[in-house]
């Protein structure tokens, strides 16, 4: 059979495996659970696998910080890393099921995933928020190319695996609503804001992948918009993967957004317009498989599709099974070299502890308590995350065959010389009874405390995975009551207090700014994240993440949940003084930036801007900083984001060293989107700033600043 020669074109192979599928073969491989063809030796295969901090669902794996932790980083080497090592796990746990002859074509042992999550989290109500690179898109954009090329590898022949970037478009809450909703969004915020990703994605990262959402997008359901689907991606972005739909997204066409009013219409309508596989929720049982199946013949029966389209959805689904080496020997796949043994490995703990560290970020030091280089004699760990696994994890998580809590890290680092004291002081939502009053008692014994607060993945993240009235979303941005009354308990007992914060998202811990020594952000850390706490508190490490999002004062400082608008949103459009500006990170060390030179005050149009600066690093610590550069536009006529980001780039120095950093923009960087949702070119001044920072109106005089003229447009 033709298809099976590895020697011959790809589309020809294709296409002769489409000549031999009968019509009810081919609807068979529609879906995300695509039933064996015996007679063709088509086996099995479930579309459906998730990685979006680690190989998860499918048993041992290394586990990296949540996407969030990942993204205060702001580090694309590591991000390619990381998504190296999952690449190699998932590819490794593939080949060790085929070999032993499991079940190795179920569900979360395939090689097509759904991720990154590169939706914009501009909502820190948004439970899923912890899955995406942040709120800007400009960040999240790099390290979702990054992400994706790591995944996919560097094989000319072959994928190693299959990144599906996630949600196809503008999702972000609420969980309660999204399988009805209708989102409305203006030209404007979708071009600017939440498409920029999604285009670096494909025409960048060269996903071969993208998945679908559950929603409508001005009217039409995503899964079966012509105008996401073929008109942006196949038309103007030149997408040449396929489109597998969100969990049960077809199933909403006619369930929740009554837009047709049968499965068969929907699968029809949803094929037709471009999403190539679909996904249904019950799909499990071979009864239930059939079911589906036979509707989607009712439909090629009636006319509502043609075997002509089929063969178009099929021809871009089969590629990706093909260019995943499916078909072919697997001596000719290099990547079927890879042993089960990897998985796990010291080596892969190793980044996830780089990472777990770098994205650590310092919110305050109040008379540089931290780090704690005079071992105290007895050191009180309190808090319901100190020594809670959930809480390391982050949602969409595999399983780790070591987990070290901040507990356990902290006993690690200074057992030896310390004496260690633990309560739990509290659930995270409920009391524990006498929990507060244990932790005074030992608090009073301590001379210093570490209190761990914060939220984990049972109460915050996906609906369907979090039982809570909101499913998963916040309805505020504080801590719960009974964290905040054990918080307010141990700083009455007036000993120095370091809270650490493992959370998804903002956190409103206005109080604790004002009343607390030290306040570290977490995140959810990932299988190392105890020993990374321990390292940044003893000053093994020094520091270096800053917030891929901004931290609100109080939820009274955002718009309506369900308004997409971009007004008062995020750093580029919110208005107010933050708790934590976008960009913001404490370091050990002073970093100084100065030296700003330019090689024009003039450009114009495709004509280039060259930035030199200089990094010192003051001491007193080695570390590292990140050079973040923004663009301030004049006022328009239009809503323009006050402030963006445009280029970063972390920067290592030893004590009392200095570095020259140079940043390329071209004349695209000081383009706007206009209401229509065209980027334009404007004349005009634009104002540099270059620091470690978001600027705001109250750190202005910190950073670098130059003016810059766009002429002749």
């Amino acid at each position: 059979m033709k298809f099976k020669d590895h020697k011959l074109p790809l589309d020809d192979r294709v296409k002769d495996l489409l000549s031999r599928l009968t019509i009810e073969e081919k609807i068979s491989q529609l879906f995300n659970i695509s039933t064996s063809i015996e007679r063709l030796q088509i086996p099995l295969y479930d579309w459906r696998n998730e990685c979006i901090h680690g190989v998860a669902f499918a048993g041992k794996a290394t586990i990296f910080p949540q996407a969030i932790g990942l993204a205060a980083t702001w580090d694309p080497e590591l991000i390619h890393k990381v998504a190296t090592i999952i690449s190699d796990e998932a590819r490794a746990k593939h080949h060790h099921h085929l070999k032993h002859g499991k079940k190795s074509r179920r569900r979360y042992f395939g090689l097509t995933f759904a991720a990154p999550n590169i939706n914009i989290f501009r909502d820190p109500r948004w439970g899923r928020g912890q899955e995406t690179f942040g709120e800007d898109p400009y960040l999240t954009s790099r390290l979702a190319v990054t992400f994706i090329q790591g995944l996919q590898g560097k094989d000319s022949r072959y994928f190693k695996i299959i990144a599906e970037p996630k949600h196809f478009a503008v999702h972000s809450g609420p969980e309660l609503r999204r399988h009805e909703m209708d989102i409305t969004v203006k030209k404007k915020d979708l071009y600017e804001t939440y498409l920029p990703a999604f285009e670096a994605a494909i025409k960048e990262g060269k996903a071969y992948g993208v998945m679908g959402a559950y929603h409508r997008l001005n009217g039409k359901p995503c899964c079966a918009s012509e105008f996401l689907l073929k008109t942006l991606l196949r038309e103007e972005w030149d997408f040449k993967g396929y489109v597998i739909g969100d969990g049960g997204a077809v199933e909403d066409i006619h369930n929740h957004h009554k837009t047709t009013k049968s499965f068969s219409e929907s699968a029809a309508m949803a094929l037709k317009a471009g999403c190539d596989v679909i996904n249904p929720m019950n799909i499990l049982t071979k009864a239930k498989i059939k079911s589906y199946q036979k509707k989607v013949f009712d439909a090629y029966e009636r006319g509502n599709i043609t075997e002509k389209d089929l063969d178009k959805n099929l021809t871009r689904s089969l590629k990706a099974r093909f260019l995943l080496g499916f078909f072919d020997p697997p001596e000719k796949v290099p990547y079927s070299k890879l042993s089960y043994d990897i998985v796990g490995k010291k080596a892969h703990r190793k980044v996830s502890l780089k990472a777990a560290e770098e994205s650590t970020v310092l919110l305050k030091n109040r008379n540089t308590i931290l780090p704690i280089l005079e071992i105290p004699e007895t050191i009180a760990v309190i808090g319901p995350n100190a020594d809670n696994i959930e809480s390391l994890k982050g949602d969409y998580s595999g399983k780790s065959s070591k987990y070290v809590t901040p507990l356990q890290g902290i006993k690690n680092k200074f057992e030896s010389k310390a004496k260690i004291l633990y309560e739990q002081g509290s659930m995270l939502t409920e009391p524990i009874e006498k929990g507060i009053k244990k932790s005074i008692q030992i608090a009073k014994q301590a001379d210093i405390i570490i209190c761990c607060l914060g939220l984990s993945p049972t109460i915050e993240g996906e609906e369907g995975h979090v039982i809570t009235p909101l499913r998963g979303d916040r309805k505020d941005l504080q801590l719960p009551a009974v964290q905040k009354e054990l918080l307010k308990a141990l700083y009455l007992t007036q000993k120095p207090i370091i809270l650490i914060l493992l959370n998804g998202g903002c956190l409103a811990v206005t109080h604790a700014d004002k009343y607390i020594d030290a306040i570290l952000e977490a995140w959810y850390p990932g299988e190392e994240g105890g020993t990374a706490i321990a390292n940044v508190l003893s000053g093994d490490y020094n520091p270096s993440g800053k917030l891929p999002i901004t931290f609100y004062r109080s939820i009274d400082q955002l718009p309506d949940y369900e308004d997409y608008s971009m007004e008062g949103r995020t750093y580029r459009f919110f208005d107010k003084e933050p708790l934590y500006p976008f960009g913001y990170g404490l370091s050990y060390s002073s970093f100084k930036f100065k030296d700003l030179s330019v090689n024009a005050h003039e450009i114009k149009q495709d004509e280039d801007l060259k930035l030199e600066f200089t990094i010192v690093n003051e001491g007193p610590y080695d570390g590292e900083d990140i050079a973040q550069l923004y663009i301030k536009h004049q006022p328009k006529a239009f809503c323009i984001p006050k402030i963006e980001l445009k280029r970063f780039k972390r920067v290592h120095l030893a004590n009392g060293r200095s570095k020259t950093v140079s940043f390329i923009l071209t004349s695209r960087d000081f383009s706007l989107f206009d209401e229509q949702g065209l980027k334009k070119l404007f004349s005009g001044r634009f104002t540099l700033f270059i620091g470690d920072c978001q600027p705001t109106k109250t750190n202005m005089e910190e950073f670098l600043t130059e003016e810059i003229t766009i002429k002749d447009i």
